[in-house]
């Protein structure tokens, strides 16, 4: 089994998923033999909530997240030569795009079905701040997989000036110039101080312009996702309406059916009651005609055994008679 492809799919779940997935692959990983990534994948840690919405989001675009990155190494390279003009911008624009990016996560975490609340946004602009710190959590969390949120670094702590630009000493005194050489250097001095205004003004508003797009495009994005989440709404909503139509229709035909049946079944029980008492009245003839048939037979047998004994004595007579008398 692939750890780091494992990892992946651990660390893109909720945390409420995470626990029950990760030991489920663990004993995958120890049924198939493979004890050290069993090992490896049952001591992975739960991520936070905001440590899963900063993974989220790095996921959602990595290109973002390693635009980030390279603003971090702007800023620690800004304070490695002590620009200082060049270090407040960037400094700035870090926390404009980290407070915007936080947003994003929540929103993306939103529509994954897990709602965040401000103290979680917070927790994730801290650990976009952190990771600019710290390169080992900066390549996680580019990946997706951040285990733990890493610890809030204060400024840029460990970088020095390069040795080109440490401080100089303050030179020695020279003599005072003279008047017209101080209007010279003052007349220069202005014109560098403007001229770096200048520059530092269109910065400020090439990137107030750059924001305004960002935020134009963010806008009409969203009220883009809005119309078509509207229109499919609308959509469905038409469908469940023909559906109700519909099921409202077969629901009266069948009340309708049911209410025949009904009917049909009391005239059968009124019609079943009327047979009934038919066949009891059927039943008593029956015995009563059984009845008469059998003294009807007895009658029968009598009269039989009657004209059975008189032919009998009919026959004696007659032989009687016919015989010669005495001489």
């Amino acid at each position: 089994m692939d750890v780091d492809a494992l990892m992946r799919e651990l660390y893109g779940l909720r945390p409420q998923e995470f626990t029950a997935a990760r030991d489920a692959r663990a004993a995958e990983a120890r049924a198939a033999g493979e004890r050290a990534v069993s090992k490896r994948i049952g001591v992975l840690r739960k991520p936070t909530l905001a440590v899963w919405c900063a993974n989220l989001l790095a996921r959602a675009d990595e290109g973002q997240a390693r635009r980030l990155l390279e603003l971090g190494r702007a800023l620690r390279e800004a304070h490695r030569t002590l620009a200082g003009e060049e270090l407040r911008e960037l400094s700035r624009r870090r926390h404009v795009v980290i407070a915007a990016m936080a947003r994003q996560a929540r929103v993306l975490a939103g529509e994954a079905g897990q709602s965040v609340s401000e103290g979680v946004r917070q927790e994730v602009e801290q650990i976009l701040h952190a990771v600019l710190t710290d390169q080992e959590a900066a390549e996680a969390w580019v990946g997706g997989v951040l285990v733990k949120a890493p610890e809030v670094a204060v400024g840029f702590a460990g970088l020095e000036p390069a040795p080109s630009q440490a401080p100089r000493r303050a030179p020695r005194t020279e003599p005072a110039p003279s008047s017209s050489s101080a209007a010279k250097g003052r007349s220069s001095g202005a014109r560098a101080g403007s001229d770096q205004e200048t520059r530092r003004r269109a910065r400020a508003a090439a990137e107030a312009e750059a924001e305004a797009k960002a935020k134009a495009k963010a806008k009409a994005k969203a009220k883009a996702k809005a119309k078509a989440l509207t229109e499919r709404a609308a959509g469905e909503a038409e469908k469940a309406e023909a559906a109700l139509a519909q099921a409202q229709d077969e629901s009266a035909d069948h009340r309708s059916r049911l209410g025949a049946l009904e009917e049909q079944i009391v005239s059968l029980r009124e019609e079943l009651a009327r047979r009934g008492e038919e066949r009891d009245h059927l039943t008593k003839s029956v015995e009563t005609v059984t009845r008469r048939q059998d003294r009807a037979e007895q009658q029968a047998k009598k009269a039989r055994s009657a004209v059975l004994k008189a032919t009998e004595a009919l026959d004696a007579l007659q032989d009687g008679s016919s015989r010669p008398g005495p001489g």
